[in-house]
């Protein structure tokens, strides 16, 4: 009896590490869906740059995050000396691994590899950083950028992802899940941390040449590809089903195998929800079917329900979409009239809908408290503004943020990269 036991536990361990690894590897596609999404709605002259930047902070996302983010966050040890990296395991380890599945059960969190968690985590910390690269484009020295990244990705975001799923007490003064909070995927740990990064980084950047005129009139610089920002926008879509499925971090037994269909579902739900929001409300205002508005009506709604995709029916989470999809539109509106210039819409899509989605939890969760809910996004948010302000501003002095007037103007891909996304249509 208890040699079959231990080998339904084997095979749980073997599915909820694959289960880890494939939502994982779904979550890295997220990557390629914020390169096309970005590259798609900056201009053409600033295209290579803005790619070169989604595949380098990726690298040094995963890069620093292995030295000492996972060990800052999850006490995993640097270099991952915590976690078991060699490709076997040797009899007591193994044994290990059923004793504490025995003593669990079924119905617990269970066992898996530990490299399939760093896996899992490590891309939520690219996610964070991609954000961050939108906001600053155009105008934005990429080495500064690279730089901002080793410490974001490294220290910043590793230190209130330990105070949040991490449950280290917040400079040993409180712990937020004391205080009743809660977030399922990170509404407010990923996504309201990347925007938060991203406002400190705009404020102190300043916005691109020619977008605000001196009498407050907004010029609109639209895109270069629109296709590709599609694109990007169905990628995100279809990559967050493993970030918020996997989220549910077991899926080896019935109780858990339902809980990640339902996410799946929700965030499906969440998605359709704030387009149709964003588009109506877009229609409402302009008269016209804004394309822009209605990709980031999408994103917004995934934000949204990425705090909670577990506790609300499909119909609640549609509607949580859909006011996510209402407040983007709005949020860009009112972030161009106070000058902040953000090219792609991240601040308002990651920050300002995170935050929504964070205070809506307790509305189909009662374990959760309105007051725990705002005491922890205000924690992360100051921190990682006030922490990334001042790198920004270190950065500013040592090196310099901004590219040159020229250089903005014949496009930063030359000034960066030394070449162009689309030479063949450029006349020389």
């Amino acid at each position: 009896m208890e040699s079959n036991l231990n080998h339904i536990f084997e095979l749980q361990f073997a599915m909820d590490t694959f289960y880890f690894l494939v939502c994982g590897a779904l979550v890295m596609w997220m990557a390629a869906g914020f390169a096309m999404l970005e590259a798609g709605l900056v201009r053409s002259k600033n295209t290579t740059e803005i790619l070169t930047k989604n595949v380098a902070l990726f690298a040094i996302s995963c890069t620093m995050y292995l030295i000492c983010g996972y060990e800052l966050m999850y006490g995993g040890g640097y270099f991952l000396s915590g976690v078991t990296t060699v490709a076997g395991m040797d009899d007591a380890a193994i044994a290990g691994v059923l004793a504490a599945s025995n003593e669990s059960g079924f119905g617990d969190m269970g066992e898996y590899a530990g490299a399939s968690d760093f896996f899992f985590q490590v891309v939520f910390v690219a996610t964070a950083m991609s954000i961050v690269s939108g906001a600053v484009a155009e105008r934005m020295k990429l080495w500064a950028f690279l730089a901002f990244a080793v410490v974001m990705t490294g220290f910043i975001y590793p230190m209130e992802g330990a105070w949040t799923w991490g449950g280290e007490a917040v400079f040993g003064m409180y712990t937020l899940g004391d205080l009743g909070f809660s977030d399922f995927a990170g509404s407010g740990i990923v996504h309201m941390a990347g925007a938060a990064a991203a406002l400190a980084g705009v404020l102190v950047l300043g916005a691109r040449k020619g977008k605000y005129t001196a009498d407050g009139k907004v010029n609109a610089i639209p895109g270069a590809n629109l296709p590709l920002a599609t694109l990007g926008t169905f990628i995100l879509w279809m990559g967050w089903f493993g970030f918020n499925g996997g989220s549910v971090l077991k899926l080896g037994d019935i109780a858990n195998a339902n809980a990640v269909a339902v996410v799946f579902t929700n965030t499906n739900a969440a998605a359709a929800g704030g387009l149709i929001g964003a588009l109506l409300l877009a229609y409402v205002l302009f008269r016209k079917a804004d394309l822009t508005m209605a990709l980031n009506g999408a994103l917004a709604g995934l934000v949204a329900i990425t705090a909670e995709p577990s506790t609300p029916t499909p119909f609640v989470a549609t509607l949580i979409g859909m006011v996510g999809g209402v407040i983007v539109v709005l949020s860009i509106l009112t972030l161009d009239k106070l000058k902040i210039d953000d090219p792609v819409g991240a601040i308002s899509v990651h920050g300002v809908v995170g935050l929504f989605g964070l205070m809506v939890v307790p509305v189909t969760n009662g374990d959760t408290t309105f007051g725990g809910q705002l005491v922890g996004a205000i924690t992360i948010f100051v921190w990682v503004f006030v922490a990334s302000a001042v790198v920004w501003g270190l950065l500013k002095v040592i090196m310099g943020l901004r590219v040159t007037e020229e250089e903005e103007y014949e496009g930063v891909d030359l000034a960066e990269c030394g070449m162009e996304a689309y030479p063949e249509f450029t006349n020389k």
